[in-house]
């Protein structure tokens, strides 16, 4: 085995084990959150696993017992927003969406074990491999409306092509949160394993990652294979939910309009209270621009969809709903935000060309 040296607080650990190369995020303390330097490291990391005729396959997963990955380092970001470095704010998101298409294009398998917190930053990462094993304990969601941000990463091109109708927009508006076998069900995961079993996946994973076929679809198939052998066969449908998200989500052209289909809601009327909640809580303008992004992204080319990532979160982070969820929810921790406008109905047509 060929391990290559890192210090023990080492944000990244490069395990290059024969033809399999493993990364591990290592910020357990702060559920592997990502900073720019992560996203370096990640960037040189692939290009020389690209480059490398040894490596066959890209193996990710997350430090410590609590997740893959929570997301960005929110706090840091604020602090740079904080001293009028918007600059080096910009240059994280540029280089973390850079890192994220990288993934959905790298010519080489890629896996993620998103145990446990997978969210924001963690979904990106997850989101661009070929193969993505869910746990018992894995929990995905967006919950970036409640920060005043907004669902960034691609979410807003890529859900389109891998949830059932209507689950983009409920997902990216309300940070409904998938738990275990669910993010299978909703496509945000290929294969649900238990968390027990992760050893035994790695072991397996690295004894065929040097039989594989040169060709990439092949090379996923087979260790498609492998994941299945260890794999739950039986994921839960919920159809009363995926009609209910159908009927009041699919295709919104507008929070109004939404939200009144809502209020005479007459299926799921558990559900519909509780978006509301949700809604209520959450910055308004971040929500117009998640449903902005959902209705200018769907369809489009992740490339596209990136570019108007960027452009949406200069927008956001210049906007003061930003820094002040992230005061309410993050560092008070006061939970009462005082979001600029502050409800739906005045927040009007937002100054953003994207």
């Amino acid at each position: 085995m060929n391990t290559i040296p890192f210090e023990p607080d080492d944000t990244i650990i490069i395990d290059h084990n024969g033809p399999l190369l493993r990364i591990t995020l290592n910020r357990p303390r702060a559920i592997n959150s990502l900073n720019l330097e992560m996203i370096r490291k990640l960037s040189r990391t692939l290009d020389e696993a690209e480059e490398s005729p040894s490596v066959q396959a890209v193996l990710l997963q997350g430090a410590g017992m609590r997740g893959f990955c929570a997301g960005g380092d929110i706090k840091t970001l604020t602090l740079n927003l904080k001293n009028q470095d918007d600059g080096r704010a910009l240059t994280f998101f540029a280089e973390e969406y850079d890192l994220d298409l990288r993934l959905h294009r790298f010519p080489k398998v890629v896996v993620v074990l998103a145990d446990g917190v997978t969210m924001g930053g963690g979904l990106g990462i997850a989101a661009g491999a070929d193969l993505i094993v869910a746990t018992e304990q894995t929990r995905m969601a967006m919950p970036e409306t409640r920060i005043g941000f907004f669902p960034d990463v691609g979410a807003t091109g890529w859900m389109f092509n891998r949830c059932p109708a209507g689950y983009p927009e409920f997902l990216g508006l309300t940070g409904y949160e998938m738990v275990g076998a669910e993010c299978v069900r909703l496509g945000f995961a290929t294969h649900l394993i238990t968390r027990k079993r992760l050893p035994d996946v790695v072991t397996c994973l690295t004894l065929h990652a040097g039989k594989l076929p040169r060709e990439k679809p092949a090379a996923v198939a087979q260790l498609r294979k492998v994941l299945t052998s260890f794999a739950e066969k039986q994921i839960p449908a919920n159809p009363e939910m995926d009609k209910w998200v159908r009927t009041y989500f699919q295709g919104g052209k507008s929070l109004s309009e939404i939200l009144g289909e809502l209020s005479l809601c007459s299926l799921q009327h558990n559900l519909c209270k509780g978006v509301f909640t949700r809604l209520a809580e959450r910055s308004p303008t971040a929500l117009a621009l998640t449903l902005k992004l959902l209705r200018h992204n769907e369809g489009r080319s992740l490339e596209e969809v990136f570019r108007s990532d960027l452009q949406a979160a200069r927008f956001i982070i210049n906007h003061p709903d930003y820094p002040e969820g992230v005061r309410a929810r993050l560092i008070d921790r006061d939970d009462q935000p005082h979001w600029q406008p502050g409800t739906i109905a005045e927040v009007g047509t937002l100054a953003l060309d994207l």
